[in-house]
């Protein structure tokens, strides 16, 4: 037998007209405290996914930020540039092959120098 929703609402009707009406009342602030919980919910949740997607929105902003930082600092970095810096900030300059000495470490502890 197929019920429809007329035959559910007499069915439920049937049960609550058999109750006091305490217990009317009891369901009719059950049910509105459901409702407004169901709202509470839905409105908390729609304040989390905007927040969530401004955090999105933020994230996405300092990828950008960054993707350009590291290209700025792959600039800066750049042997020619740290080379101008060095000789025109600093006064430096590449040594003469008199003034370059190696210092080899040998395997037992000892060290040589080389010119």
């Amino acid at each position: 037998m197929k019920t429809g929703i007329a035959g559910i609402r007499k069915q439920v009707k049937s049960k609550v007209d058999g109750l006091s009406p305490v217990y009317r009342g009891l369901l009719l602030v059950a049910v509105v405290m459901c409702a407004l919980s169901v709202v509470t919910s839905q409105h908390k949740a729609r304040k989390l996914f905007i927040e969530l997607q401004k955090e999105k929105e933020q994230t996405q902003q300092m990828d950008v930020e960054w993707g350009q930082l590291q290209l700025e600092q792959s600039t800066w970095a750049t042997p020619a540039r740290v080379e101008e810096v060095a000789v025109k900030k600093l006064q430096m300059q590449l040594p003469k092959n008199g003034q370059i000495q190696f210092i080899w470490v040998k395997p037992n502890g000892g060290t040589k120098l080389q010119r």
